[in-house]
């Protein structure tokens, strides 16, 4: 039967500390963990020593006693073997130092025997025995939460305006996911117990969709708040006028004043998405003027605008 060297596991020194030990079991954990090495024996049995490590080596009468056999457990076996009687020999890792013991020392030392370990090794159950199990390990087999899954989901920017809804396949069901109005980019959406199943009884975890808004043609979105540019023509930029100004909702008409410059923005004021979460309170359209030049222009025309910037140029 090996020797279990509960510090060489968890890649620590003797002297570490329990902040040390802590630590290192998390790296290890996280690295080894059966959710993460699907299939993967060798990974299991890694975290199952790493587990059982850790057990003992935060645990300060654990530890004392696990340092106090070290090496030397066989004699402990073969002491236990022949009854328990009299007197014999154990030391620190590397044994180093003996002294005697007698029988209520070793017992006391040890603690009484019974109980139950499971998921240990064969080394833990013999060095330790089931007095070892204390209710830390006895932890092991409650239930345990199942692990939350999250899936991304696209979506367009009408979707996000009017809200939507998603159909998932899950083993033989089909999950309906409804999607509010007013989500963004980076909104997760919780569907409760629809997650990884628990263990030992323990409750499913939760399925989450992760949201990703797609880029819109005409739109783009701050927050709440849309942005868009709208085309004018010179002859309405000068003397003013309508323009027809698109919206989530349909076709609006903006009044522009006359000498409008290219560039500047108008305000619809609640023209812009819903709030998540309160849907009837809305952002607003920031609507930018784009003054478009007349092309290919007749004699007359190019004429015209000759004698208004001879006209401009006098006054």
């Amino acid at each position: 039967m090996e020797y279990k060297d509960y510090y060489q596991i968890l890649g620590v020194s003797k002297n570490a500390t329990d902040k040390e030990i802590r630590q290192a079991y998390r790296r290890l954990a996280r690295k080894y963990h059966p959710d993460l090495n699907p299939n993967n024996k060798a990974a299991q049995e890694k975290f199952k020593e790493i587990n059982e490590a850790h057990q003992v080596l935060t645990d300060p009468d654990k530890r004392k006693k696990y340092d106090a056999l070290g090496a030397n457990w066989q004699q402990f076996e073969q002491y236990q073997r022949a009854g328990g009687q009299g007197p014999f020999q154990w030391g620190g890792f590397g044994g180093a130092q003996y002294r005697t013991v007698t029988q209520e020392e070793l017992e006391d030392l040890l603690g009484g025997l019974g109980g139950e370990i499971g998921g240990f090794s064969d080394f833990f159950r013999t060095f330790f025995g089931g007095g070892f199990a204390d209710a830390t390990m006895r932890g092991q087999a409650r239930p345990r939460r199942g692990q939350d899954i999250e899936q991304s989901v696209e979506i367009s920017l009408e979707e996000a305006y009017r809200g939507t809804t998603r159909v998932l396949q899950k083993d033989s069901r089909r999950l309906e996911i409804k999607i509010p109005p007013g989500v963004k980019t980076g909104s997760k959406i919780r569907y409760a117990g629809e997650g990884m199943a628990g263990l030992r009884g323990g409750s499913a975890g939760d399925l989450y969709l992760r949201v990703q808004v797609l880029p819109h043609p005409t739109f783009t979105r701050e927050g709440d708040d849309l942005r868009c540019q709208v085309p004018v023509d010179l002859y309405t930029a000068v003397l003013g006028g309508e323009i027809k100004v698109p919206t989530l909702k349909g076709t609006l008409a903006l009044k522009i004043p006359p000498e409008t410059q290219s560039d500047r923005t108008f305000r619809l004021a609640g023209q812009g998405m819903p709030c998540l979460n309160a849907p009837n309170v809305f952002g607003d359209l920031y609507v930018q003027v784009r003054v478009v030049l007349p092309e290919r222009l007749t004699p007359a025309e190019r004429e015209l605008f000759q004698r208004l910037a001879q006209m401009r140029s006098r006054g």
